[in-house]
C-alpha cells in the first residue's frame, strides 16, 4: 500500500437487484460489514461508532474516507489503516488480546456462541464457562481495566438488547431456578410461556435454568403442537438439572432444538455473577451480563407489558420488589402490570403478596397487581390488567 492516501473513489456496491442501496443516516452505529460498505460509499466515517468489527481487509476504505470524530471500538486494522483513522480525528479503542468475550461486541449472544465446543470439550471449555472462570479471577484481582471491561461490555450488550427489543410487546417472566424438568410445575411454566407468545408477547427471562428455561421453552414451542410440548418434555426429563452434569443438561436442550427447528423467539437475560447457574439454550437472543443489578433492571425496565412471578426464593423476592419500587413512584410512567403465580406461596411461604398489596393501596399501581392460585389463571389475569 502506498504511503500516500489513494485518491481514487470506491466503485457503488450494488445489491443483488443490482439497485445501489440508499445512504445511512450519520452518525449512527456501525454493527456489521455490510452496514460498513454502505458507509464507505458516502466516503465520511465522521460520527460513526463502528462496534466489533474486523477492518483487516477494509484499508482502502479507510484510507479514502473521512474518519473525524469517529470511533472505532475493538475493531482489528492493519497499522497504515490504524495510523491514518486516528491522524483524521477518529478515537480508536483497540481490540483486547486473550480475552474469552468480545467487550465490544455489537449484537446479543445466540446459545450455540456461548456453548461453543461443548461436545468437542465439554462444558469447561466452552465460551461460557471460561468467560466465568475469567470473572471470577477477575473480580478477586481489583484490577480497573478489568473493571472497565465489564462495564462496557453490559453496556454493548444493554445497547443491543434496546436494538431488538424495538417495536416489541415484552412481558417478562420471574422464577427460581431449582424448579426441575420432568415436573408438573416445569410442564405448567412452559405452557405459560407458549400461551404468552402465542398472544403475540415478546417473552423475557431471567435466562437461566428452571423456571426462567421453562418460559423460554414454552415460547419455542409456542409454533408446535400439543404433541410436540409433550416429547420434548420427555426428552428434557432426562436430564432434570444442571447438576451434576451441565453437559448433559445443555446437551438435552440441544437435542430438543435440533429434533424440533424453527421454534418461536424468546429472549434470555443471564449473568455471570451468577455463572455456576448456566444459560438455557431455548432463548433465540441471549444479553449476558456481568453486574447482576444491570441483569435484573435491564429485563424489569423493558418487560413494557409487565412481569409474571413464578415461585421462588430470594432472587424472585427481589426482583418482585425491583418491579414494584418504580410502580410505587410511577419513575417509569403508568405502572406495569405485575402477576403473581400460586396464592399459598406468596402469601404463606413467602408473605410477599400481602406487603404488595399494602404498598399499592391507594396508588394507580393497586389497579395493576394480580395473584393467581395457577400459571393457567395468568392470561385471563393480564386480560384485567390490560395486557392482552
Amino acid at each position: 500500500m502506498p504511503a500516500e492516501m489513494p485518491s481514487a473513489e470506491l466503485p457503488p456496491r450494488r445489491t443483488e437487484t443490482g439497485a445501489v442501496p440508499p445512504p445511512r443516516e450519520p452518525g449512527g452505529e456501525i454493527e456489521t460489514l455490510e452496514e460498513f460498505d454502505d458507509v464507505a460509499l458516502t466516503g465520511s466515517f465522521a460520527g460513526y461508532r463502528v462496534q466489533a468489527l474486523d477492518l483487516t481487509d477494509r484499508t482502502f476504505a479507510l484510507l479514502v474516507a473521512d474518519t473525524s470524530q469517529a470511533v472505532f471500538l475493538g475493531c482489528p486494522m492493519e497499522p497504515q489503516a490504524l495510523a491514518h483513522v486516528r491522524a483524521n480525528g477518529a478515537l480508536v479503542f483497540p481490540p483486547v488480546p486473550d480475552l474469552p468475550f468480545d467487550p465490544y461486541r455489537g449484537t446479543l449472544y445466540a446459545p450455540g456462541e456461548l456453548y461453543d465446543g461443548l461436545e468437542d470439550g465439554g462444558y469447561d471449555n466452552t465460551p461460557d464457562a471460561r468467560t466465568y472462570a475469567w470473572f471470577r479471577g477477575s473480580s478477586t484481582s481489583a484490577d480497573i481495566l478489568a473493571s472497565m471491561l465489564r462495564s462496557v461490555h453490559d453496556d454493548a450488550v444493554g445497547d443491543a438488547l434496546d436494538e431488538e427489543l424495538l417495536g416489541k410487546r415484552v412481558i417478562g417472566v420471574m422464577g427460581g431456578h431449582a424448579m426441575a424438568r420432568g415436573t408438573e410445575a416445569y410442564a405448567g411454566a412452559a405452557r405459560l410461556g407458549r400461551a404468552l407468545a402465542r398472544e403475540g408477547l415478546t417473552v423475557a427471562t431471567g435466562g437461566g435454568p428452571g423456571a426462567m428455561e421453562a418460559a423460554n421453552f414454552g415460547a419455542y414451542a409456542a409454533p408446535y403442537d400439543d404433541l410436540m410440548l409433550g416429547k420434548a418434555l420427555d426428552v428434557l426429563a432426562g436430564a432434570p438439572s444442571f447438576r451434576p452434569s451441565v453437559g448433559d443438561w445443555a446437551g438435552a436442550a440441544f437435542a430438543v432444538l435440533d429434533r424440533w427447528p424453527d421454534g418461536g423467539p424468546s429472549y434470555g437475560l443471564p449473568t455471570w455473577f451468577y455463572g455456576h447457574e448456566p444459560p438455557n439454550p431455548f432463548a433465540a437472543r441471549i444479553a449476558k451480563f456481568f453486574a447482576n443489578a444491570t441483569r435484573e433492571d435491564g429485563l424489569l425496565s423493558r418487560a413494557g407489558a409487565g412481569v409474571v412471578f413464578l415461585p421462588g426464593a430470594a432472587g424472585t423476592v427481589q426482583e418482585v420488589f425491583d418491579a414494584a419500587t418504580p410502580n410505587y413512584y410511577r419513575s417509569r410512567g403508568e405502572p406495569s402490570p405485575m402477576v403473581l403465580v400460586d396464592r399459598a406461596h406468596w402469601t404463606t411461604n413467602l408473605p410477599v403478596w400481602p406487603l404488595l398489596r399494602a404498598l399499592a393501596e391507594g396508588r394507580p399501581m393497586a389497579r395493576r397487581i394480580a395473584l393467581v392460585d395457577s400459571v393457567t389463571e395468568v392470561p385471563a389475569a393480564l386480560a384485567r390488567l390490560g395486557v392482552v
